[in-house]
């Protein structure tokens, strides 16, 4: 494995893990009435690679699993990052 591909996968790995701490952060904020997080941020992570830790952070948490934009944008994102990611993997010298 080359070095753009390592660092490639390290940052989608590191923006999944940040989206996922998000989707756990608002799950416990719900049950406590504090200041949630907005779910334009969750879809911004969402959007900027971390598509994958939303949705796994929608199937382990139970968290916006009622939200049918979630149940449809997300995987749709997925997609999306997935296309992406192999765009760079393609065009990135």
């Amino acid at each position: 494995m080359d070095f753009k591909t390592v660092i490639l996968l390290l940052f989608v790995l590191i923006m999944n893990l940040i989206a996922f701490f998000i989707m756990l952060i608002d799950k416990n904020r719900a049950g406590t009435k504090k200041e949630r997080i907005s779910e334009g941020q969750i879809f911004f992570w969402a959007a900027f690679m971390g598509s994958m830790g939303v949705y796994l952070g929608m199937l382990i948490l139970h968290h916006k699993t009622r939200k049918w934009y979630f149940y449809l944008g997300i995987p749709l994102l997925i997609i999306q990052n997935l296309a992406v990611l192999i765009l760079a993997l393609i065009l990135w010298p």
